[in-house]
C-alpha cells in the first residue's frame, strides 16, 4: 500500500494520504465484521479523506485522524464491537474527526481508502490482525478442529478421509448479489454450504471443511490458502448468480479457463521462492526456469482434468434435481478457482436476481436440495475415481459393481 511508517512516542503511526488534500468529508455509517482471525471496521464516507492511523497501547486502541471530517446527521458517536473490537468512538475535533477503536486484545493494524463500486462509496477500512500471526494460526486450529468434531465416520490409520473444501462465496462487507425482495447472496450461499458440508461429513471417508462459517469477509486468495492449509483434494465455491435479464434461472458450474490458469502459472513462476508446498511438497524455488514451468504445467494439467471431471458429475446431478442454465461446465477466470494443485469448481446455484427462484432460495427445503444435489455429484466423482490410499477407495473396491450403476444412474450419495 506504499504506507509511510514512523515510530513516535511509543506509537506506530501510518500516513497514507497526503494531508494537503483535506477537505470537508461526512462520516456516514461504521461497521464491524469478525472473523475468526481477524476483524474488519468500515466507516462509510461521503468522499475521499486523507487519514492517520496509529497503534497505542495502556489501553490498547487504534486511533485514526481524518482531517475535514465530520459526523454525518444521525451517526452515532458510539458503535458496538465484536472480535478484536471493543467499541468504535467518533469524536469530532476542529477542522477533523477522531476515530478510536478500542481493542479487546494486542491487534496490528492496517488502513486503506476503498474506492467506490455499484455498492458502496468511498469507505475507510481498518484491519485488524494478531501480531506475529499467532492468534491467526490459534484460530485457524481451533476452526479446523471445530470442523474435525463433527466427524461421523472416521477412516482407519492405514487410510485417509478425502478433504473437501466448501467455500461459501462473499461475506461480511461483500453482501455478494441482492435479490429484487432483499435476499442477499452471502447469506443464502453460507446456509447451502453448512447443508452441503453436514451431508459430506456424513459421507464414509469423506471430511469438509468450511473457508468461512459466519458472516465476515476473505480475501480470496486466503480461501484457497486455506483449502491448501488442509490439503483439500477438492474446492467448491457456492455463488448465487445475478443478471439484469430476472427471467433466467438455473445452475452453473464452472472451472479455471485456461488463460486463467496461464496467468497464475505465471505468477507462481515470478514468486516461486514462496511456493515451496505447491507441487506435492516439491519447492520451485531452487528449480531452472525450464523444468519449474514444466512441474507447474503437469501439476496444473492434472488439476484441470479432475477439476472438469468432478464438475461433470456435480452439473449432471444439478440437472436431475432441476433446472440449470448451461448443459456443459462453463469455464472461467475466477481467482477462487486457480489453485495449480486443488482440483476446483464454482457452482452458481441460481439465479437470486429472479424472483421465482429468491422465493425458492429463502426455504430451507430448496437450500437442501440443492446441497445434495452437489454432494451426489461429489461423491459419484471421488467413487468413479478414487484416490490411492483413502478410505473411499477401499469403499469403491469393495462396492464396484453397486457404485457402478448408480453413477450411470444418476443416483448415489445419501
Amino acid at each position: 500500500m506504499g504506507f509511510l511508517s514512523l515510530r513516535i512516542a511509543g506509537a506506530l503511526v501510518v500516513t497514507s494520504l497526503a494531508w494537503s488534500s483535506a477537505h470537508a468529508v461526512d462520516v456516514r455509517d461504521v461497521r464491524v465484521w469478525a472473523a475468526p482471525d481477524n476483524t474488519r471496521v468500515v466507516l462509510d464516507l461521503s468522499g475521499s479523506a486523507p487519514h492517520r492511523l496509529a497503534v497505542m497501547h495502556g489501553p490498547e486502541r487504534v486511533v485514526l485522524d481524518v482531517p475535514g471530517g465530520r459526523l454525518a446527521k444521525g451517526v452515532r458517536t458510539t458503535a458496538k464491537g465484536s472480535g478484536a473490537v471493543k467499541d468504535v468512538r467518533l469524536t469530532p475535533r476542529p477542522g477533523q474527526l477522531r476515530i478510536v477503536v478500542n481493542l479487546a486484545r494486542p491487534s496490528q493494524a492496517k488502513s486503506f481508502l476503498a474506492k467506490p463500486n455499484n455498492r458502496y462509496g468511498y469507505r475507510l477500512v481498518i484491519d485488524l490482525g494478531s501480531p506475529a500471526g499467532k492468534a491467526v494460526r490459534a484460530a485457524g486450529k481451533a476452526v479446523w478442529a471445530a470442523d474435525k468434531a463433527v466427524k461421523v465416520v472416521h477412516a482407519p490409520h492405514e487410510s485417509r478421509d478425502l478433504i473437501i473444501a466448501i467455500d461459501p462465496g462473499h461475506g461480511g462487507e461483500d453482501p455478494g448479489a441482492i435479490g429484487k425482495n432483499g435476499l442477499r447472496e452471502k447469506d443464502v450461499v453460507l446456509a447451502i454450504a453448512k447443508e452441503l458440508y453436514a451431508r459430506v461429513n456424513a459421507e464414509p471417508g469423506m471430511r469438509a471443511i468450511l473457508t468461512r462459517n459466519g458472516d465476515y469477509f476473505l480475501p480470496l486468495r486466503e480461501r484457497m490458502r486455506r483449502a491448501r492449509a488442509q490439503s483439500a483434494d477438492l474446492f467448491v465455491s457456492i455463488h448465487a448468480d445475478s443478471t439484469r435479464d430476472r427471467s433466467i434461472d438455473g445452475s452453473s458450474v464452472y472451472i479455471l479457463s485456461q488463460r486463467g490458469a496461464t496467468d497464475e502459472a505465471s505468477r507462481w513462476l515470478a514468486e516461486r521462492e514462496n511456493a515451496s508446498d505447491l507441487i506435492g511438497g516439491v519447492s520451485l524455488d531452487d528449480k531452472d526456469d525450464v523444468l519449474a514451468s514444466v512441474l507447474l504445467d503437469v501439476s496444473q494439467s492434472a488439476s484441470l482434468s479432475a477439476s472438469q471431471s468432478a464438475a461433470e458429475h456435480v452439473l449432471h446431478q444439478l440437472a436431475q434435481a432441476g433446472e440449470v442454465r448451461k448443459l456443459q461446465v462453463q469455464e472461467a477466470r475466477f481467482m477462487v478457482l486457480k489453485s495449480p494443485d486443488i482440483p476446483s469448481m464454482l457452482v452458481e446455484t441460481a439465479y437470486i436476481s429472479n424472483p421465482q427462484e429468491e422465493q425458492r432460495l429463502r426455504t430451507q427445503a430448496q437450500r437442501a436440495k440443492l446441497a445434495a444435489a452437489i454432494d451426489r455429484g461429489v461423491h459419484d466423482y471421488f467413487y468413479a475415481n478414487p484416490p490411492a490410499g483413502t478410505r473411499v477407495a477401499q469403499l469403491a473396491g469393495a462396492n464396484a459393481p453397486r457404485e457402478v450403476l448408480t453413477s450411470a444412474s444418476g443416483g448415489g450419495g445419501n
